[in-house]
């Protein structure tokens, strides 16, 4: 659309100079072929065919759908199964194909891939709703967990299927609406059966995230895909060992927030996509590492504050049963094979970095391992060994006001925006939150509001007129 906008103005402009005498008639000729003005009308025309055809097959669908919900209740359980499917059927086969001859055709046809791909996810949302009305029809009592589930189960098989960007970030919402919703469901125990497929998908998400999801990202090449596995992974995994606050220990391991807080940021950083025997290109590292700086920010955060590390009482919301031991177990093979992963990447990051390693990227390294190896020993040593209170949040106050400048000195460095403005965001909600967390009258939150924004002010300007005066030179 840029591009043709770009001819569009182009082609204009080339007329009105021909017209003045700027160029001849031949060189308005070579810009029109160079720049193909020849296809503009070409392209509106396909476009509004495309919009012809979208707008009328929403239409038929809606009135499809109509004609189904006024006969629903008439027609024979065999009629109302035959009809979902084929509707679901048909609309995957069109939509396929209308989406392969765009993308394979000579000249490939964004409208027409685009007509496709709407096809393609209108089947993937018929697919819940054949779903749900089949659970209706041969009366399977399900929940909506179940449901959010084997929908998001099967649009994931066409996302790997067709390798859609669409489809794969519908599968993993899907799929996370089914889980937030099966925890709370989980809690009061609606699955009698502790060995049913919705228990054991809930409890190992974490590990069904990373490698369920992660490889979705690299045949799509999608880096919302790559988001989404790590918010997927990381949630799932604070949910799953539930380690605030820090003196529940009801039914929790002194060791599980250790690795609840340090197994994210862990995983992230060291991430290399060289340890795919079929990739040899770096697509996701630099993303990667960019959501460990945001799980450290995250984490750091969170246990800064002070009645994070004091007592307080917790009754756990799972019911106790006979095989409450094995099921409060099971995340343990989770932690097990994702510390492996985090300890192979580490391995391979440490064999793989340049040699003779550069000064900074040891620094870097020596920081973010000691920022690892704090949020794994304090948690623990609070739990485990002895209460340190407030020490605790002071430790994480001051690793938060070290990534904080960090960041702000990385993106001063790298003339970086989001760098520098990530620190200075993170610095100003530090400062902020512990005003607020305090006993403070308002004449000093006053205070304290004012200074902030007024440094955010004066700072961001300075830093914009540095970009300015760097970019001249």
């Amino acid at each position: 659309m840029v591009l043709e906008n770009f001819q569009r103005r182009l082609r204009q402009e080339s007329q009105l100079w021909r017209d003045e005498g700027i160029i001849s008639a031949s060189q308005y000729e070579q810009i029109a072929n160079r720049y193909q003005f020849k296809n503009i009308e070409a392209a509106a025309r396909d476009r509004s065919k495309m919009i012809a055809i979208a707008i009328g097959s929403i239409l038929l669908c809606l009135g499809v759908i109509t004609f189904i919900i006024a006969n629903w209740q008439i027609w024979a359980r065999e009629v109302k199964f035959i009809l979902m499917m084929s509707l679901f059927f048909s609309t995957n086969i069109i939509g396929f194909y209308t989406w392969k001859s765009a993308v394979e055709g000579k000249k490939p046809q964004r409208s027409k891939r685009l007509l496709g791909e709407f096809l393609l996810v209108l089947s993937a949302f018929i697919l819940g709703a054949n779903i749900a009305l089949m659970a209706e029809i041969f009366n399977i009592n399900g929940s909506a967990t179940e449901l959010f589930l084997a929908w998001g189960f099967g649009v994931l098989v066409m996302a790997y299927s067709l390798s859609l960007n669409s489809l794969g970030i519908m599968a993993i919402i899907l799929i996370q609406i089914g889980y937030w919703v099966g925890q709370g469901d989980l809690s009061y125990s609606n699955y009698t059966n502790d060995w049913s497929w919705v228990r054991l998908v809930l409890k190992h998400m974490p590990l069904l995230s990373w490698l369920l999801f992660v490889p979705l990202a690299y045949l799509c090449r999608s880096r919302w895909i790559f988001c989404l596995a790590a918010f997927a992974f990381a949630s799932s995994l604070i949910s799953n060992l539930d380690p605030l606050p820090l003196l529940n220990l009801s039914d929790v391991a002194p060791w599980v927030a250790s690795f609840a807080f340090a197994l994210p940021p862990a995983l992230f950083w060291s991430y290399d996509d060289l340890l795919f025997p079929t990739i040899n290109y770096r697509l996701f590292q630099p993303l990667g590492r960019d959501l460990a700086l945001v799980a450290f920010g995250l984490v750091f955060y969170v246990l800064s504050f002070r009645w994070q590390w004091q007592a307080q009482s917790y009754t756990s919301s799972y019911p106790l049963t006979n095989n409450t031991n094995l099921f409060m177990s099971l995340p343990i093979i989770d932690l097990g094979i994702l510390s492996g992963l985090a300890v192979l990447q580490w391995l391979f990051l440490m064999r793989h970095r340049s040699n003779p390693p550069r000064r900074e990227v040891i620094f870097t390294t020596a920081l973010i391992t000691t920022f690892i190896a704090f949020i794994a020993i304090v948690p623990f040593w609070h739990q485990a060994i002895s209460r340190i209170g407030d020490l605790g949040s002071f430790i994480f106050n001051v690793l938060l006001a070290i990534l904080s400048w960090g960041l702000i000195q990385e993106g001063l460095k790298l003339s970086d925006r989001r760098a520098f403005w990530g620190g200075m965001l993170l610095l100003t909600l530090q400062i902020i939150s512990r005003m607020l967390e305090y006993d403070t009258d308002l004449l000093f939150k006053s205070l304290v509001f004012v200074m902030c924004g007024s440094v955010l002010i004066s700072v961001g300007l300075w830093f914009e007129r540095r970009l300015t005066t760097a970019t001249k030179k």
